[in-house]
């Protein structure tokens, strides 16, 4: 039989326990020395081959070699559950504690102000409706009462394509008046109609102006509307939209669609019509223009002006939402900053 140095074996069993790093591999270790083939074990089966005095000594010898092994292989083990348990309870899920909220995209903060005039003029009976963002001149222009080389035209700064259909030039829509053209040419009064979108004008951008923004359309044809119906639907509307009684001011104004034409001011929200830089001092903010329906719009569109009778009128969404927010730029709508829209 071999000669073993168990000192020599201790050693080497020491730094073999210490350099593991997983209990997988101090039950290697263990294998190595204690399993079935392992040195020990096979040194412990043919003790019986030898007389019983070398018997006795080498089975002392192998009973503190084991000893000694579980001593250090406990400790090592010790050690290393230590390390796991520190692990796992840093690394521990608590099923019982509510889960983080998913940050979601949300709805712009115009997107939320155009919902909000659909719901309101929606409970007065009004239906929305919608027309292309790409016109010709005929809707945009010439059923409205603003033909060819009218001053009227003029009063916008117009985007124009290079396609022309059927002798029209095509342009961007400067204004949503031209879908009140389109529904009168394809619907029976008496109706009710709002028509939200974008229009686009070629102008110089600031804090009030961008070449591009959002319009809602109002028009309103039966056998008797008057302008006091206007006025009683309109003053319920921004009562509604500002959560406020609001008095609005007409004043005579000129748009080559309407006649009579009027603009609607309203009292400044933030100085509470006491004048400010953001009224001018005024006291008043305008808001929309507005007017009955001109006789020719009507003819323009298939219906008779002495049998139908109507007002329309339009206002800007952003004006609405900078009102309604205290926004002090319309550019903040369109900057795409985070820190702006996040707040709503």
């Amino acid at each position: 039989m071999q000669k073993i140095n168990f000192q020599k074996l201790k050693k080497e069993v020491q730094e073999k326990i210490q350099k593991a790093g997983s209990l997988q591999e101090l039950d290697s270790i263990f294998n190595q020395y204690f399993g079935p083939e392992g040195k020990i074990k096979t040194l412990t089966q043919n003790l019986k081959k030898l007389p019983l005095a070398k018997r006795k000594n080498l089975g002392k010898k192998i009973n503190e070699f084991k000893e000694f092994f579980d001593q250090a292989l406990n400790l090592k083990m010790k050690e290393l559950k230590e390390k796991i348990e520190k692990n796992v309870k840093r690394e521990k899920i608590d099923v019982t504690i509510p889960g983080k909220k998913i940050v979601v995209g949300h709805l712009h903060p115009l997107t939320l102000i155009i919902q909000r005039i659909q719901e309101i003029f929606q409970g007065m009976g009004f239906a929305i409706v919608e027309g292309p963002e790409i016109e010709n001149e005929w809707y945009n222009f010439d059923a409205l009462n603003i033909p060819d080389n009218h001053p009227a035209r003029d009063l916008w700064d117009t985007f124009y394509l290079k396609k022309i259909i059927r002798g029209q030039k095509l342009l961007l829509r400067t204004h949503t008046s031209p879908v009140q053209v389109r529904f009168m040419e394809k619907h029976q009064p008496p109706f009710r109609i709002i028509a939200p979108g974008k229009v686009f004008r070629h102008e110089a951008t600031d804090k009030f102006h961008e070449i591009n923004f959002h319009q809602v359309e109002g028009l309103m044809v039966d056998k008797d509307v008057t302008v006091a119906d206007f006025k009683g639907i309109i003053e319920n509307f921004f009562e509604i939209f500002f959560k406020q009684k609001i008095k609005i001011r007409l004043r005579p104004s000129y748009f080559p669609f309407t006649e009579p034409s009027f603009e609607i001011d309203i009292p400044c929200l933030s100085c509470k019509g006491k004048g400010c830089e953001i009224c001018n001092q005024e006291g008043w903010i305008e808001i929309m223009g507005a007017g009955m329906v001109h006789p020719q719009v009507f003819k323009n569109s298939g219906l008779s002006p002495n049998e139908w009778q109507g007002f329309a009128f339009g206002m800007g969404i952003e004006r609405l939402a900078m009102l309604k927010y205290r926004i002090d730029d319309i550019r903040l709508f369109f900057s795409g900053d985070l820190r702006f829209l996040n707040q709503f």
